[in-house]
Parts: structure tokens; C-alpha cells; sequence
């Protein structure tokens, strides 16, 4: 059993709160095949939480395509209408449980995500988003993930030291982003196997397997 005497637990919310990912992959995949464009999820994936219009640019330039802003800012409208008619507020596996043992424990709990406040909202049932004492969406920053800012702003949002933080993320960007913020981080391979996030510093199969191995403390002022 491996222990943190912390005070807040930082999230990521698509594939670590909640099983969204899939809704991401197909409505990139479908908006984006409208310009001959095929996209595998391995591709649609280890870019979560990166801002759409940098998506599109690197998938233009992966697969050789050309397009005009407008073209591109009908793609994203496209994909996020198809993501916002087919998702739905699914869960991963023990991530509930554990946002409530941690809140009913005195830990300080956050999220950071890829997503719009708007469509946070949308997804997470209310006793969930209540939940939260800091919750950092894509509007709100400047620059998304593999950027720091998100995590430096749910640092400093939550009011507490980077030594008395983890992140949990599922992806390589968000696991970059912590990184460069400064901040230990997990991951956890519900939507990426383990050599997509050798960034991390420890990696868990699961959600359930994380609570199997990892015992959160919460320390003292």
C-alpha cells in the first residue's frame, strides 16, 4: 500500500470521472470523415484535453489535408453537436465512490478539464458537481492542456501547495500538463494502455485498482 499525506485530489473528468471518451471518438470521427479524413481513437485519444481547433490543425497536418479556417470551424461545430446529442452521463467504474470518500474525508477536491463549464454541467448529475471546491474548464483558460495553466489555476483555485496535491489523469496530455505544473500525478489506463502514460508518476489499471494500492491521508495544517 503505498501512502499520501495530502490535502486535494485534482481530476480529469473524460475517462476518469466519467466513461465520455468513446462520445469524443465518434463524433471526431464522424465530423471529420465529412472531409475525407479517417481518424483511429488511438489518434482522438492521446489528444484529450487539448482545444478542438488544435486538434483539427494536427490532424490536417497528420494526414496531408489542406482546409480554410471556416472549413475547420464548421468540423468542430459539427463534432460538438454530434458529441452533445449522443453523450450521456455514464461513469467509470469506482470514480463516484471515491469523489465521496474523499469529500466525506476533508480532502479538497477539484477537476480540470477539456470540457466547456456548459457541458460540464450537463454531464455530471448535481451531487456530483457539487461535490467539487474548484472545477477548471476549457473556457476558462488561455491555454488547454499539455499547457500547466489549467492545473495552476485548480492549484490555485483549491488555495494549497503543489507538495500537497496529486493529479489523476487518463492521458498523455493531462499527464504532461501536470507535470509541468509541478504536481505528482497518476494515471490510470482506462482509456490509453501503460506506454502512452510513462509521464506518470504511477500508473493504475483501474480506478478500483488505484483504491486497492493507494491510501490517501489527509495531512495536518
Amino acid at each position: 500500500m503505498i501512502a499520501f499525506n495530502i490535502k486535494a485530489i485534482i481530476f480529469d473528468m473524460d475517462g476518469v470521472i466519467t466513461n465520455t471518451m468513446p462520445y469524443h471518438y465518434n463524433a471526431w470521427r464522424r465530423a471529420l470523415a465529412k472531409s475525407g479524413i479517417r481518424v483511429s481513437r488511438y489518434e482522438v485519444y492521446k489528444r484529450e484535453g487539448q482545444p478542438g481547433r488544435e486538434t483539427i490543425r494536427e490532424f490536417l497536418a497528420e494526414h496531408g489535408k489542406a482546409l480554410s479556417q471556416a472549413e475547420q470551424s464548421n468540423i468542430l461545430r459539427e463534432k460538438e453537436r454530434l458529441f452533445k446529442k449522443a453523450v450521456k452521463a455514464k461513469f467509470i467504474k469506482g470514480s463516484r465512490g471515491l469523489l465521496r470518500s474523499l469529500k466525506r474525508r476533508g480532502f479538497l477536491i477539484a477537476v480540470v478539464t477539456g470540457t466547456s463549464r456548459k457541458e460540464v454541467k450537463k454531464i455530471l448529475p448535481c451531487a456530483i458537481y457539487k461535490l467539487f471546491d474548484a472545477i477548471i474548464t476549457s473556457d476558462e483558460v488561455k491555454n488547454g492542456k499539455p499547457d500547466p495553466e489549467p492545473f495552476l489555476k485548480g492549484i490555485k483555485n483549491l488555495g494549497v501547495a503543489k507538495n500537497k496535491a496529486i493529479v489523476i489523469e487518463n492521458a498523455p496530455f493531462g499527464v504532461l500538463a501536470a507535470k509541468k505544473a509541478g504536481l505528482f500525478c497518476i494515471a490510470l489506463e482506462t482509456s490509453l494502455p501503460r506506454r502512452f502514460l510513462k509521464g506518470a508518476d504511477l500508473v493504475f489499471k483501474s480506478t478500483l485498482s488505484l483504491q486497492k494500492n493507494v491510501y490517501f491521508s489527509l495531512v495536518s495544517d
